[in-house]
């Protein structure tokens, strides 16, 4: 069965959601996160990306009830992935961080996603395709680039 033309932006667009979702399924595969729920990873991303910050910080940036996110925190304390330290600047507050565990789990998870893209380019698109690809990365890269 032919695909249908994607001649129109909402076509296009269409067809951009249908690859999109299902390879980032497959990518998530490839790394074991285990029983880390959507809001526990995108916390791990936001503290890996951001560094050392309160929860009410998180809570806020993550558009969460600060107790909503005390409970998301509390589970990633547990499996040893998040430690809370005094702010240096304000002893009241504390500033969470990723531990050691927690940077290690996170960079293997990405090397494992990597090499499972890799050798699936690899097998399956012949060179020509795979500079296809290639050519439109930076337009893709146009589409999720953040406006100011």
């Amino acid at each position: 069965m032919a695909s249908p033309p994607l001649s129109t932006p909402t076509a296009l667009a269409e067809g951009l959601r249908g690859v999109i979702g299902p390879l980032k399924r497959r990518l998530r595969e490839q790394a074991d996160t285990g029983d880390l729920r959507p809001s526990q990873i995108a916390v791990l991303q936001r503290l890996e990306k951001g560094g050392p910050v309160t929860t009410s910080a998180l809570a806020r940036a993550e558009n969460m009830r600060p107790q909503s996110m005390g409970a998301v925190i509390a589970a990633l304390e547990a499996a040893g992935l998040v430690a809370g330290a005094p702010d240096p600047n304000d002893r009241r507050q504390t500033l969470l961080s990723l531990t050691d565990h927690c940077r290690t789990w996170l960079t293997e998870g990405r090397a494992a996603r990597q090499d499972w893209l890799t050798r699936t380019l690899e097998a399956r698109l012949s060179p020509a395709e795979q500079a296809q690809l290639a050519a439109a990365l930076p337009l893709l890269q146009r589409i999720v680039a953040e406006q100011d």
